[in-house]
């Protein structure tokens, strides 16, 4: 799990890059490389599961990411992640 420190401020150029972020955050999710992105609602923090086979791996995904030079990143390995698409979900149909 990446916990990213994000500036008080968002100059223009970071939120130039925002769209750029988003595009970046949908090819890591569609290629099974993210499993959850959710930022803090006053902004300060953003908290991205990844799935990698080592601390070296996830940051080369962060240099990546288009915010990167804006953002601290706090690496914790995680020994599991569990939500609710973990839990077998029944059709009612």
């Amino acid at each position: 799990m990446v916990e990213f420190e994000l500036p008080e401020e968002l100059t223009q150029n970071f939120m130039r890059l925002v769209p750029a972020q988003k595009k970046m955050v949908s090819e890591l999710f569609s290629k099974g490389l993210l499993k959850s992105y959710s930022l803090a609602e006053d902004r300060s923090v953003l908290w991205a599961i990844f799935i990698a086979a080592s601390e070296f791996e996830v940051l080369e995904l962060i240099s990546d990411l288009p915010l990167s030079d804006f953002m601290t990143p706090y690496i914790s390995e995680l020994m599991f992640h569990n939500n609710d698409s973990n839990i077998l979900q029944f059709s009612l149909n």
